[in-house]
């Protein structure tokens, strides 16, 4: 659903407005090898904030206690 919403969003830029169209079709694979590092970081965020979490909890699940 998310791709067809994309490509009718595009398609309604180009009958609006061509080159704007066609300069974002162009530019999207820069954009996203740009936004790789970021997506990156925040896959290593998440883990350093999973394990610190772990680490936290750990006591009370020695103690027995679940979730």
């Amino acid at each position: 659903m998310k791709i067809l919403l994309g490509l009718l969003a595009w398609c309604l830029l180009f009958v609006l407005s061509w080159p704007l169209a066609l300069a974002a079709l162009v530019l999207w694979p820069l954009v996203w090898l740009l936004s790789l590092p970021f997506r990156l970081l925040g896959v290593a965020l998440s883990a350093v904030f999973a394990l610190i979490e772990a680490l936290l909890f750990l006591p009370a699940r020695l103690l027995g206690h679940r979730r």
